[in-house]
């Protein structure tokens, strides 16, 4: 699959994704349209670009580089967003755990599990030290009760998930303080662990971790569904005929089902996150707020 295929992808997606909010959850999408660029810090990478997901997105964000990190001038009502490798300076890594105790949300990918995660927040998860092959894999997502997951997730999705060639696989280390949210017996099986995406909170903070890249580059027709043109996905997920003149002009009918249906989880797992962030603050705020009254009184 080409580069232009894949961003073909997730334009349809997103698209997508907004589609099925305005019918299910109208009031979350509006919660989408209030982020503004200082809410989400992207630091780049050199093997990953999630910036390229939300450039497609049309979600605004600041974006870094790694050097740079430790001279930002970041707040815990934001989410920062590490790039794959995730190589920061002893400073930057200082700088990121501070960020985390004080309520801020961290999101990694791939080898910043043992650049980032292993170095300023010991204990929890770590490399396993069994690099993967390039391949694609399934991959199950457990919180399929969530609120947002249900109203864009269905029981027909069979979502799969680009391992790069030396993806660092995700060992748990404090089972009681890591959730797993996605998982993966095709992992598990071939390199010892399952986890593709978990999370911990850390401080007041929440640190979110994923195998592999936000920007999935790849992906694979494993079944007849999989190759199936992306229409009958579309279809699958509610979309009209009268709607489907605009996904064919974000290129549709050069898409299968597998690709769209990959880029579309990757869509949801970033947003979910933007979406809990959105929520914690809140919750915070409401905790402040109380305080305060209190002491009025």
């Amino acid at each position: 699959m080409t580069k232009e295929s894949m961003n073909s992808a997730y334009q349809v997606a997103q698209e997508l994704l907004k589609d099925r909010l305005k019918d299910a959850s109208p009031e979350t999408l509006r919660e989408l349209e209030q982020i503004h660029a200082a809410d989400v810090i992207v630091v780049r990478g050199v093997h990953d670009h999630i910036e390229d997901v939300f450039e497609h997105a049309g979600t605004p964000f600041t974006a870094v580089n790694p050097e740079d990190l430790a001279r930002a001038d970041l707040r815990p009502d934001q989410i920062v967003f590490i790039n794959c490798p995730g190589k920061l300076t002893p400073a930057g890594l200082q700088k990121i755990r501070t960020f985390v105790e004080e309520g801020g949300f961290l999101f990694t990918t791939d080898w910043a599990l043992k650049h980032v995660l292993e170095k300023a927040f010991p204990g929890f998860v770590e490399y396993n030290l069994r690099p993967t092959r390039d391949e694609v894999v399934r991959i199950e997502v457990l919180e399929s009760e969530d609120p947002f997951l249900k109203s864009v997730l269905d029981k027909e999705d069979d979502p799969q998930w680009w391992l790069e060639g030396s993806s660092y696989p995700i060992r748990i280390l404090d089972k009681e303080k890591v959730k797993v949210l996605t998982t993966s017996k095709e992992i598990e099986e071939r390199y010892g662990e399952a986890p593709v995406f978990i999370t911990f909170d850390y401080g007041q903070g929440k640190i979110y971790h994923m195998i592999s890249h936000f920007y999935l580059q790849r992906t694979e027709t494993r079944t007849a569904r999989h190759a199936a043109p992306s229409m009958e996905y579309l279809k699958q997920k509610g979309i009209s005929k009268d709607m489907m003149d605009k996904y064919q002009q974000m290129g549709t009918n050069e898409l299968d089902t597998g690709s769209v249906e990959s880029a579309y989880t990757s869509q949801i797992m970033i947003t979910s996150v933007l979406l809990s962030k959105r929520k914690h603050d809140r919750r915070r705020k409401g905790k402040k707020d109380n305080g305060k009254k209190k002491e009025n009184v």
